[in-house]
C-alpha cells in the first residue's frame, strides 16, 4: 500500500516546492534571545520569535526553572485529576487568575488545547459559535470539534457580527470568539464593540490572547485592559510560550463555573499529561515579575513605535497594528522566501509567511519585536530592510 501513498505524497510535496511554498527549518543552537547563532554559524538578530517581553532566556525564569526540578522533579507522568497536580500547579493558576482578574483558571500542555478543549464541554447543536475570520487555527479547530451551529463573520467587522448574531437568537447559547491581536495582521480585535454587542444580543464573549497579554493595554495586560471591560469577558484562553517566558503551556482563565466544567469534561485536560513542574515555576516567576514592574512591557512598546516609524518613512507597506506585530506586506510567496534568505545574509533572522498560513496573494515578512532588542538591533534590522528592499525593487 505504502508505495502508491509514498507516490501521492511524494508528488504532492514537489507541487509544494514548485509553487514556491515548501517550508524549510532553520536549527538555532543558542538559547532564544535577541541574538542567536544558527548551525551554519552564522549569528543573527532575531525578529521572528514570540519572546515580546524578552524573558525565553532571562537568569530569573531560568533560576526558578532549576529550582523547581530539584524541588518538585522532572515530570509528573500523570494526569491532573489522577495524581497529576502538585502545588504549583494550583499557585500558576491563581496566578493567572489574578492577571487577567478572573474567578479560575485552568492549565494546559499548550493554548492550541485550551482552544481545542473549551467548546464540546460546554455547547452543543442548540447552541452557537460566532467566529472572527482570521482566528487562530486552533479555535477554527476547536469549533470543527463541537456540534453546536458556526458562524463566521470578516475579520474585525462589526455589522456582520451583528447580522450574526441576530441569526443566531434561533440558538439557545450563543458565544462570540476572536483572537485579541490576530497574529499575522497585529491588528486588535475591536473588544469594546463586541462586547457591547454581545450585551446587546444575549451573548458570551471568549478571547484568545495568545498575542495580546504581556503586550496590549497599559500595563500589558491584555484586551481587557486596553479596552476596559474587565467583567464583560467570560472566556480568555492563552499560552505561557510567548511573553510569559515562551517555552510551552496554555489555560483557560475566566468564569468559575465554566473552568469547572472544563476541568470535568475538557477532554486534553483530562487525558494529557500535567504541565512539568520547571515550567510551572517559571510561569510563576514570570507573573511575579510582571507585577513588581512594567519596565519590559515599556521597553517593548517604546520598540515597536520605533520601528515601525522608521519602516514606514523607509517606503515600505506596513499593515496597521496596535501589538508587537508589524506585518511588512510583500504579497508575492517566492519574493517573501527570497527577501527573507537575503536578510540572513545581512545578519537578521526574519521569515517569509505565504499561504496557507495567510491568504493567497498577501505574502509578508512579519517582523516582532521584543523588550529584549537594543536600539543599534533595530537599527541594524532597519538598514537591512532598506538595502534589500531596494535590491529586490520593494522600496
Amino acid at each position: 500500500m505504502y508505495g502508491s501513498f509514498q507516490n501521492y505524497l511524494t508528488n504532492e510535496l514537489t507541487a509544494i516546492e514548485a509553487a514556491g511554498l515548501y517550508k524549510n527549518e532553520r536549527v538555532i543552537v543558542t538559547p532564544q534571545q535577541a541574538v542567536i547563532r544558527i548551525a551554519d554559524g552564522r549569528e543573527a538578530l532575531n525578529f521572528c520569535a514570540n519572546n515580546y517581553l524578552g524573558l525565553s532566556n532571562h537568569p530569573r525564569v531560568i533560576k526558578a526553572a532549576q529550582a523547581a526540578m530539584d524541588e518538585r522533579g522532572y515530570g509528573i507522568s500523570s494526569v491532573r485529576f489522577i495524581c497529576g497536580t502538585q502545588d504549583l500547579h494550583k499557585e500558576l493558576e491563581a496566578a493567572i487568575a489574578r492577571y487577567f482578574r478572573t474567578d479560575d483558571t485552568i492549565l494546559y500542555a499548550a493554548c492550541f488545547d485550551a482552544n481545542g478543549g473549551v467548546f464540546e464541554p460546554l455547547f452543543d447543536e442548540r447552541d452557537a459559535i460566532i467566529s472572527d475570520a482570521l482566528n487562530h487555527a486552533s479555535i477554527i479547530d476547536g469549533v470543527r470539534l463541537c456540534k453546536a451551529q458556526r458562524y463566521r463573520y470578516a475579520n474585525a467587522d462589526m455589522d456582520e457580527l451583528e447580522d450574526c448574531l441576530k441569526t443566531a437568537q434561533a440558538q439557545r447559547f450563543r458565544i462570540v470568539v476572536t483572537d485579541g491581536v490576530f497574529s499575522m495582521d497585529g491588528n486588535v480585535a475591536p473588544i469594546d464593540r463586541i462586547c457591547s454587542l454581545a450585551d446587546r444580543y444575549d451573548a458570551l464573549v471568549m478571547v484568545d490572547e495568545s498575542h495580546s497579554a504581556g503586550v496590549v493595554g497599559r500595563t500589558g495586560r491584555g484586551v481587557s485592559e486596553h479596552f476596559d471591560v474587565y467583567g464583560k469577558i467570560d472566556i480568555y484562553t492563552g499560552t505561557l510560550g510567548k511573553a510569559f517566558g515562551g517555552a510551552i503551556g496554555g489555560f483557560t482563565t475566566g468564569r468559575r463555573e465554566i473552568i469547572a466544567m472544563l476541568r470535568q469534561r475538557s477532554r486534553p485536560y483530562l487525558f494529557s499529561n500535567s504541565i512539568p513542574p520547571a515550567v510551572v515555576k517559571a510561569g510563576l516567576e514570570v507573573f511575579k515579575m510582571l507585577d513588581e514592574s512594567d519596565a519590559l512591557h515599556a521597553q517593548q512598546q517604546e520598540n515597536v513605535r520605533y520601528f515601525i516609524d522608521r519602516m514606514q518613512a523607509a517606503g515600505f507597506d506596513i499593515k496597521p497594528t496596535q501589538s508587537a506585530i508589524c506585518a511588512v506586506m510583500l504579497y508575492d510567496a517566492r519574493l517573501s522566501q527570497a527577501f527573507a534568505a537575503r536578510m540572513l545574509d545581512e545578519g537578521i533572522y526574519v521569515v517569509g509567511f505565504y499561504y496557507p498560513v495567510v491568504p493567497k496573494g498577501q505574502a509578508r515578512i512579519r517582523v516582532q519585536l521584543s523588550a529584549a532588542h537594543e536600539k543599534a538591533h533595530l537599527d541594524k534590522a532597519i538598514e537591512a530592510f532598506v538595502k534589500v528592499g531596494r535590491e529586490l525593487g520593494v522600496v
